[in-house]
């Protein structure tokens, strides 16, 4: 779990830096783009039928790469968030486990001290018997520790109240957006659907029987069939 953590800020480090990329990928292709549809907006009106269509080609081609890398810049975010999102549940999970064996502790040492108080008692009525004096110091000697036990019970019983599974089963964040056909939230790797009508738009890989990025468009299930009641 620390190895882990030591290892999360390079890993983000190395994730914020392909976005970067991405980013800069990206802002190069709109500058290609622009100047694409400068040229063709300068010469349409000399061009062949033929080379109007080809330099149409090349915009078409330098806007869907514009998306492709935009889609991976979001992939790698969801990606992102979801390996923060995995390494604060396992924190909380190993802090749950502390808390609950310190609280363990404390109640195995509530367990232990009463014996060692009626020991204690025993020699104070012994030495009542001998010396009044004494037994009365060891009787007020022993009240300060009967409080401080209680309060560490008392201490056990309120803050460390916290059980592992607790952690381990806690729920979504009821404000955290869902998706796919499953409606859970964004994890592990997921693909846009390429309909921008579409209600969903997101879906986990394993939910559409996806093991890596198709070529090409890509429609959802539900799109899928809308398309053929269109046609």
């Amino acid at each position: 779990s620390v190895a882990g953590i030591e290892n999360l800020p390079c890993e983000l480090q190395r994730n914020f830096q392909l976005m970067r990329e991405l980013d800069q990928r990206t802002e190069d292709k709109k500058a290609e783009i622009d100047s694409l549809a400068a040229e063709y907006i300068e010469s349409v009106k000399n061009m062949l039928p033929e080379e109007r269509v080809e330099h149409l080609k090349k915009i078409h081609s330098a806007y869907s790469k514009c998306k492709e890398y935009s889609d991976d810049k979001v992939q790698l975010a969801m990606q992102t968030y979801e390996m923060v999102d995995k390494h604060i549940r396992r924190l909380d999970a190993d802090l749950a486990r502390f808390e609950a064996d310190l609280k363990d502790k404390l109640e195995g040492s509530d367990f232990e001290n009463p014996g060692s108080r009626s020991l204690k008692k025993g020699r104070s009525q012994k030495d009542k018997r001998g010396s009044r004096g004494r037994g009365r110091r060891t009787s007020e000697e022993d009240t300060p520790k009967k409080k401080k036990l209680k309060g560490g019970s008392e201490f056990a019983d309120t803050i460390l109240s916290v059980h592992p599974s607790d952690v381990l089963d806690m729920p979504v964040d009821p404000n955290e957006p869902t998706y796919c056909l499953c409606h859970q939230v964004s994890y592990g790797e997921m693909i846009g659907c390429d309909n921008p009508d579409c209600p969903i738009e997101w879906f986990h890989f394993a939910c559409v029987d996806l093991t890596t990025k198709p070529k090409g468009k890509w429609f959802c299930p539900r799109c899928v069939q809308e398309r053929k009641k269109k046609k």
